[in-house]
This record gives C-alpha cells, structure tokens and sequence, in this order.
C-alpha cells in the first residue's frame, strides 16, 4: 500500500471513530493488565463477565493477593484456560508488588518480565495505560496487515515492525485500536463486510466484493 493511500486508510477510520475505546474494562493500570492476560484466546465480552466481579473484590496488586487464588480461580473459571491463568496473575501480582513497588512497569523490557505477559499484552499496556504509540497484533491486525496490503508479514512481529514504518506518526496512538475494532466487526476473518467498509478503495484485498 502507498504512503498516501496509508494516510487516507487512518483519515477515514478517524474520521469514522474518532477516539476509539478499547472493549475490555478495567478501573486502572493493574486492572488492565490482568484483564489483557485474561483476554488471550477468550472474548472481551466473556472477560468482562468475569472481572466485574473480580475487580470489585481485588483491584491492586496486594489485594489480588490478599484474594488467594482459590477465589481468583472462582471468578474467572468461565474463561478458557482459567487455571494457568489464575496462576499467572497470582505471580505477577507478586511481582509487581515485591519488585515494582506495587505498580505495573512502563517499559517493555520490565513487563515481559511478568508471567503471562509477552509482547502483545505488553504492547496493549503501553498503549492504553501509558500513551506509547505502540501496535499490539493480535489475529485482527495480523490478518488486516496481510489482507489489505497495510502491513504485509509472515509473523506478529514482522507485521508490528511495518505497521510501526508505514502509519504516520499522527495516527499512531490510536491506530492499534482502530485496527480491532476493524477487524473484529467489518473485516472479519471468514466474511469480510466489504459493503460498509470506509476504507474500501484503499484496500487491496484481491477478493474483496463489491
């Protein structure tokens, strides 16, 4: 894709939204942490289920651990892979409050630290608590970077890495975001909605439909 069907791709999906908000809730920077590692291969809407209970008893590191796994356990068991799970936000909960001082570390390196974390979540946090302009790729984006010719890569990384090169610096904070959003309710994995999709023209599906 050329730079300036790139710039018209994120003007128009502005234009069409333009503050985008994630769909995982969460009350704070631990919070969304816990519930970006709860969210791996699990819908937002089912993590949300489960976690209004849970950040209602436990929304700080020490807290989640003065809640024991046992109840951990009890609250998210409707999510796939409760159990690793629950251990894991056990342990960076422990983590986090041994070696952070209770508070969820800002940079890449100190995050993939933390059990459960690697780079996407890691990317997510960045973006959404601390403003980085960073691209989390998760299945949606990885299938709109090759689909549409964005960002064309044969792994996670290679798609992050172009996306970072290609999006002007303008759209950057929230183009990861855009890019879900995209992917998860018009560019669909199966049926791509290619009649109401705003960024049409600039797309260079070969099999996008009329």
């Amino acid at each position: 894709m050329k730079p300036a069907q790139v710039e018209t791709f994120f003007a128009k999906l502005k234009k069409q939204n333009p503050e985008p908000k994630g769909e995982l809730e969460y009350v704070n920077h631990f919070t969304l942490l816990v519930a970006v590692v709860l969210s791996a291969q699990a819908t937002d809407t089912g993590v949300n289920k489960a976690t209004r209970g849970l950040f209602k008893a436990a929304k700080t590191p020490q807290e989640m651990l003065d809640l024991g796994i046992e109840k951990l356990t009890d609250h998210i068991k409707s999510i796939g892979l409760y159990k690793g799970k629950a251990k894991n936000v056990m342990a960076l909960s422990r983590m986090i409050v041994e070696e952070h001082g209770g508070r969820v570390p800002r940079t890449m390196e100190k995050l993939i630290e933390l059990p459960g974390v690697g780079r996407k979540t890691a990317n997510v946090v960045l973006n959404i608590a601390f403003g980085e302009p960073t691209i989390a790729v998760d299945t949606h984006l990885f299938r709109l970077g090759n689909r549409t010719g964005l960002a064309p890569g044969k792994t996670p990384e290679a798609v992050e890495q172009r996306l970072l090169k290609v999006i002007p610096p303008e759209y950057l904070q929230h183009a990861h975001t855009w890019l879900i959003l995209h992917g998860r309710y018009v560019c669909k994995a199966r049926k791509p909605e290619c009649a109401v999709c705003v960024v049409y023209n600039e797309c260079e599906f070969r099999d996008k439909t009329a």
